[in-house]
């Protein structure tokens, strides 16, 4: 069974991959691997090694720190959660079209939406 943290790094690599439109065979070229490797590593099948996640930062362009941000014990995560919210937001596909299709957005119409998100969130 993989170690949540395994799982939990494995999902900011997905998480930060796809939000670059990185492909799994894009990112294991840059880094020296085969793809089915970065699949295992997504999942939490197998652990990252330190090195092979400075590489995999250097490839998707963050600090290491990224791939630990936000982890949160278990107890923490099930006090956290805001009602209607995932607890893992970043997992959650839906959640990541939205954000990809948001900063695809010019600038100007991406603030006119949040301000319109933010009156229909205290509407409901």
């Amino acid at each position: 069974m993989p170690h949540k943290v395994d799982v939990f790094v494995g999902q900011k690599i997905r998480q930060r991959r796809w939000l670059t439109g990185m492909t799994q065979q894009r990112l294991a070229e840059l880094v020296g691997i085969k793809f089915q490797q970065i699949q295992k590593y997504e999942t939490g099948a197998n652990r990252v090694s330190a090195s092979r996640l400075w590489d995999i930062a250097d490839a998707l362009g963050v600090d290491v720190s990224f791939f630990f941000e936000g982890i949160k014990s278990e107890e923490e995560q099930t006090t956290a959660g805001v009602e209607n919210v995932p607890v893992d937001l970043m997992g959650d596909k839906e959640a990541m079209d939205l954000i990809r299709s948001y900063y695809s957005i010019p600038e100007d119409q991406r603030r006119r939406l949040f301000e319109l998100a933010r009156v229909l969130s205290d509407v409901a």
